[in-house]
């Protein structure tokens, strides 16, 4: 299993200064990493919702150290926010997060990043978007979901990410699957320990169905994170069965994986959201997006040997 082995490197200062120096890397980060400054990342967003999809906006970054870095990711937030606004994409583009960003490990971390992240909820909804708080390893989730409850009090449409790898999860589903709520259900992409999580794909995928299922069938709103054409054929099924209409779920998939499913699904009517990330700091998004597929390991290793 070459997963678990790329997910320790993501955590490798040694490993980040191999990959980022290796000549191949930037054509491989390119087609995962939007851009590197908002600026960057403005005629992608509008080339996205020019073609009738939605966008998700992830400012990389979660190696935080300190509360001013904490700060610091708060205010990349509020700059992406208000050029959003600016080009009049508030209903088009919502923002994902995660907490590690906003200073969640630091020292009374869980109130930190509840101080950061509240002025960014504050700012998207006022512009007629969201935010959505991406789930990180299974020691986070606590703190996340309490700040999702918290948020949602003044800001109902406050989503959050669930993992399918993870036991908990089935219970976690049942709990958000709630009239109002907005979900994202994805399979999961940290190192996590047998004690908590399955590690057997077809496992994975078994629950995955099994919580889809609990979110299609309850009040809120599911937003199906895969690339698996079997897993979107089920959740299209599983939507049919509950009687959802097409804009009472959505599909989110990566920025540069699949492009052409993008355009399908939302040819056929479907809301279809890209999972958009841009910034400096790249290389734990990257490496999670190698572990998660072996195709994408083969890609970066072509372009390693073709480029050297």
């Amino acid at each position: 299993m070459l997963g678990p082995v790329i997910l320790a490197a993501s955590r490798s200062d040694k490993m980040r200064r191999f990959i980022s120096a290796a000549p191949g890397t930037k054509q491989v980060v390119d087609r995962f990493i939007a851009g590197e400054t908002v600026e960057q990342v403005v005629p992608i967003i509008e080339d996205a919702t020019g073609k009738g999809l939605e966008v998700t906006l992830d400012v990389v970054g979660e190696d935080i150290t300190t509360p001013e870095q904490a700060a610091a990711a708060r205010d990349a937030y509020l700059e992406l926010i208000g050029r959003l606004k600016e080009l009049g994409l508030g209903t088009k583009a919502e923002m994902s997060v995660k907490l590690s960003m906003f200073g969640q490990s630091l020292e009374n971390g869980h109130e930190l990043a509840l101080a950061n992240v509240r002025p960014v909820v504050e700012a998207a909804g006022a512009i007629g978007t969201t935010v959505t708080l991406d789930a990180e390893d299974h020691t986070t989730l606590d703190s996340m979901f309490a700040i999702h409850e918290e948020l949602r009090k003044d800001h109902p449409q406050t989503g959050c990410v669930i993992q399918a790898y993870l036991f908990r999860t089935e219970d976690d589903a049942r709990r958000l699957a709630d009239a109002g709520s907005r979900v994202r259900i994805v399979k999961g992409a940290y190192k996590e320990p047998a004690s908590v999580a399955y590690e057997d794909k077809a496992e994975i995928d078994k629950a995955y169905v099994r919580i889809l299922r609990t979110l299609m069938e309850g009040e809120g709103y599911p937003m199906i994170g895969s690339h698996d054409p079997r897993l979107i054929a089920i959740a299209q099924e599983l939507a049919r069965k509950a009687g959802r209409k097409l804009d009472e779920y959505e599909f989110q998939m990566l920025y540069g994986i699949r492009s052409d499913e993008h355009i399908r699904l939302a040819a056929e009517g479907h809301r279809m959201r890209v999972y958009t990330a841009y910034g400096t700091d790249w290389y734990g998004y990257f490496m999670r997006r190698l572990a998660e597929k072996p195709a994408n390991l083969l890609f970066f290793g072509r372009s390693i040997l073709t480029k050297g």
